[in-house]
């Protein structure tokens, strides 16, 4: 894994490699958002060496920091929006990035299609009608593995505040995303119930998220 500095001048070339400003704000705003403490939390999870996937991976903007900090990763991305993987494409292409590939997929249709040795979802779990998320982690379950990590970042019911504050936000990036909040206890139950161990803890932060990061291992 690459140093902290390096880690850090690797979030300013990724932003910059996007040709759109909207979208350069945008991760300014995602990266201010996730830190990048937690994405080193969140990466020491990750594996040394291996193929990764990313659900719902957007415009690319975790996957290609974990592609140019680890370049001994094969990641993998996927995102139901054509235009936010195209334009994941261009910047992987202008950071010269040959680990990472991009592909046009909605979550809740995904099906079992490899052997992976890590699997993530950043925030992504609130955005999936409640119906579709038992389906896509038995999907992701079957797709890992024996002892590979799901690795998921997502929002607690509790404490109300932040889940109102965070419903806020959501609401204003994007008024028709569906979003239902899990409360921790029975996401981790939905978790270990379709095959995976599970460490789950808080990440604090000076803003009022309700960040909770779910540690899972698949188990036979």
């Amino acid at each position: 894994m690459a140093t902290g500095s390096m880690r850090s001048e690797a979030i300013t070339r990724i932003i910059r490699a996007y040709d759109n400003w909207i979208v350069r704000g945008y991760c300014w705003g995602r990266f201010r958002i996730l830190r990048q403490r937690f994405l080193d939390e969140i990466g020491q999870y990750l594996p040394a060496r291996g193929r990764v996937l990313d659900i719902g991976c957007g415009f690319g903007l975790f996957s290609l920091y974990y592609a140019s900090v680890a370049p001994t990763l094969e990641l993998r991305g996927l995102d139901f929006n054509p235009r936010r993987i195209a334009m994941a494409r261009r910047a992987a292409a202008r950071l010269g990035l040959t680990n990472v590939i991009y592909e046009v997929q909605d979550a809740r249709d995904y099906r079992a299609d490899g052997d992976y040795d890590a699997a993530y979802m950043l925030d992504i779990v609130h955005h999936v009608e409640e119906e579709s998320v038992r389906p896509l982690l038995e999907q992701l379950a079957k797709s890992l593995r024996s002892g590979g990590r799901l690795i998921i970042k997502d929002v607690d019911t509790r404490p109300a505040y932040k889940r109102w504050f965070t419903h806020a936000l959501d609401r204003l990036m994007d008024p028709r995303t569906p979003v239902h909040y899990w409360p921790a206890e029975e996401l981790q139950s939905l978790l270990e119930e379709v095959g995976f161990t599970v460490h789950r803890h808080l990440m604090v932060d000076v803003l009022p998220y309700p960040h909770v990061l779910y540690i899972c291992q698949r188990v036979d």
